[in-house]
This record gives C-alpha cells, structure tokens and sequence, in this order.
C-alpha cells in the first residue's frame, strides 16, 4: 500500500470515527446545566424562576422548527366550558355574559357610544370565573409546595414570596414561549389497547418498550407526552366526569419521572390526563403514601426539586392516530401576573 493509499485510509477513518462520534454525542455535551443521573435542580441561581426551560437557546428552537417538513398542524388543546372536568382541587369555572347586544344598549351607561348610533352597533363580552389550572395547561414552578415552610422551586416560601393576588415568584408569566422537539410516547397503544386501564402505573419499562415499537429516540431537551387515551372521552368540552376520572388515574410513576429527566434529559413531562401521574386505588393509597411521603411525588419532583414543568390534558389522539411520534412543539401560556399555571391553552405540534 502506497503512503497516498494509506494517508487517504486514515482520513476516511478519522472522518468515520468524527461523524460516529456527532451521532453517538452525550445529550450532557449539549447542556448548559443539565448532569446525567441528576437531571437540573436548583442550579441556575438563587433568584431563577424558569427552571430546565432556561436551557432552551436559539439554536434549539432552530432545530426544532427544521423538524418541519409537510406544514401540517395538530392541535393540542382540549375544549373549556363551565361542565367541563377538572381535578377535585381546583375551582369551577363559569363564563358568564357581562355586555350582551340588548344589555349595552338597554342599560344606557356608556353615552355617546350607544346612543347617537344610527348602525345599532352593540357588542358580547364575558367576565370568567376561571381556575389557573384547568383544560389543557402547564403546570409554572410555584404550582406544588411541600414542608411546614410551604416552599417551591429554588427555595421560594409561601411566607415571602405569595400573598392575597398570587404568587410573587416563579408564576405563570415566567414560562417562557416554547419552541422544541416534541416526542409523543403512545404507551396506549404499545400495549394494543385504545386507552390504559384505570390506575395504570406507567413503568419505564413501557416507556422504552413504547419508544423501540415506535421507532422513537429521545433527545436532551424534548418535551415527552405520554399518550394514555383520556382525552379521547373529552368530548365537546369534557362534560362526561365518570368516565374521564375513571381513565385519568393512569399515568407515570416516580421511577419513569426520573428515567426521563436524569437519563434523557427531558425539559418539559407532560401527558393526557390532568395530573400526567399514576393515581393508585383507593386500596393502595395508603402504603402509596407512606412510601413516597406525598399524593403526588411526582409533581414534587418535577416541578420542586428539578423545574421541570409539567405538561398536562395534552390531545395525542390524531397524533397516535396518524403515528406521529416527533414533531414540533409550540406553546405559550396566558401572561397573567400571580398565576401557577398557563391554562386553558392551545398548543401546536408540527410537521
């Protein structure tokens, strides 16, 4: 073999080897924070109030929007109305008719508008009794506490950092506009059913049975849904409680939450049901207490210990139905100061 032969044998090896080791690159090299086997946690300094989202950069979100390739969009919103289901803790909500055609002109208290107004030109506006976290929505960082200090993400404490109007740190407006990949993990259908059985306890194991069936790989920095098959009871705006309640127990479970964040670097969890985690019988609920200490520990580690939101009611109906798996997210939450949770949302996927 000739040196020219030789030399060109090397550089196609060097090459080779480059171009495997782009392919095989730990998602920890692309992260700002991010430690695999540990996930985030209070990393970003005592006064941070956006959590793992704070590793979003523009080269992110650029190659999150190049997963487009056909335009198509997929809505991710559940419909809202004053029957629709809701988690037992947190408020109803009405909407109600505040400036009606016959009551605007009728009641006569905005002179020189309604009067003089030969076109008859009358208006609808609704005042809303709403809670900050129903229908499809994003769980902000001040949403779970735990301790006799009542404190969130980063240390922030009920004491110093809430009052009568909200939350004063880490509230809704914190969560920035979202732009990433987004994976969608049909559970549901990996295990050939329309919908997981009630108080299904999501394993990683399904999780990584439910990834290879798909032919999906996870990414440091996606936002994972985990499909379960609620939200196909929603209906025109979720009115039938007895069966979405029935189906909104399953979910994941403490070791999946950790599989995702520390191993995958997932930046946002989210799902179909209202709390996107396992809910066990009321036989079980005792020692499942007295193991984790909490009714939710996942939503303590996710959003307390790691600030990792949590996406929730997401619809991945049409996305299993046409087997998509990968696609742009996009999500931005209602911009309203004081409030735990972007809700009521209407998200985006695309491809």
């Amino acid at each position: 073999m000739s040196k020219k032969q030789i030399f060109l044998t090397v550089l196609i090896g060097l090459v080779a080897a480059a171009v495997l080791a782009a392919a095989v690159m730990p998602p920890s090299s692309h992260a700002k924070k991010w430690q695999a086997g540990k996930g985030w946690g209070w990393v970003w300094g005592k006064d941070d109030e956006v959590g793992a989202l704070n590793e979003m950069t523009d080269a992110s979100r650029l190659a999150a929007l190049k997963l487009v390739r056909k335009g198509k969009v997929f809505d991710l919103g559940l419909s809202y109305d004053r029957t629709s289901y809701k988690w037992p803790g947190h408020s109803p909500g009405e909407i109600i008719m505040f400036r009606s055609p016959d009551g605007v002109k009728s009641q006569k208290d905005i002179p020189g508008v309604i009067q003089d107004n030969p076109s008859l030109t009358a208006w609808h506006s609704c005042a809303l009794f709403i809670n900050d976290n129903v229908a499809t929505q994003i769980d902000g960082l001040g949403h779970a506490t735990q301790g006799k200090d009542n404190h969130w993400y980063n240390g922030f404490k009920e004491s110093e950092d809430a009052g009568d109007w909200g939350i004063r740190k880490c509230d809704a407006t914190n969560i920035p506009p979202i732009v990433a990949r987004g994976v969608m993990i049909d559970v549901a259908a990996y295990k050939g059913l329309k919908v997981l059985p009630p108080n299904y306890e999501i394993t990683p194991a399904d999780l990584q049975g439910a990834l290879k069936k798909q032919g999906t790989t996870l990414q440091f920095g996606d936002v994972v849904l985990v499909r379960t098959g609620t939200t196909q009871f929603w209906g025109t705006a979720g009115s039938d409680h007895e069966t979405i309640d029935r189906h909104d127990s399953a979910g994941i479970n403490l070791d999946s939450a950790r599989w995702l964040v520390e191993q995958k670097g997932a930046m946002i969890v989210g799902g179909d049901t209202s709390g996107v985690e396992y809910k066990p019988t009321a036989a079980d609920n005792n020692a499942y207490r007295e193991k984790y200490g909490s009714f939710m520990p996942v939503h303590n580690y996710l959003l307390i210990e790691q600030g990792v939101h949590i996406a929730e009611f997401h619809v991945l109906e049409e996305l299993s139905r046409d087997r998509v798996y990968e696609f742009t997210y996009i999500c931005t939450v209602n911009k309203i100061r004081g409030t735990v949770a972007g809700f009521a949302l209407r998200p985006i996927a695309i491809i």
